[in-house]
């Protein structure tokens, strides 16, 4: 009988360690790029760029080939890939 009673404390101490584990992350859900959004729209990409509404159409219009996403006929860029790509391609120093 006393043995039974130390797997039932065992399984409860183990089921207490997993829900307080999760619960760490649970307003975390994000990930590591919890502070930027996933997508970007055209609009708003020169306040994540730290660059001028003029800066960013030169840009986009020099380089039409910058990742992007067309969704119902709104441009969308994705955060991550857009500063990968953009920092790889030394775009910032022509």
């Amino acid at each position: 009988m006393d043995i039974s009673f130390f797997w039932i404390g065992a399984g409860l101490a183990f089921l207490g360690y997993f829900i307080g584990d999760g619960l760490k992350n649970f307003k975390n859900s994000k990930g590591s790029f919890s502070g930027y959004p996933t997508l970007i729209k055209e609009r708003d990409l020169y306040l994540y760029l730290g660059l001028s509404k003029e800066e960013v159409n030169e840009l986009l219009s020099k380089f039409p080939d910058a990742p992007k996403v067309e969704l119902k006929g709104t441009t969308y860029y994705p955060y991550q890939h857009f500063i990968e790509w953009f920092s790889s391609n030394d775009i910032y120093k022509r």
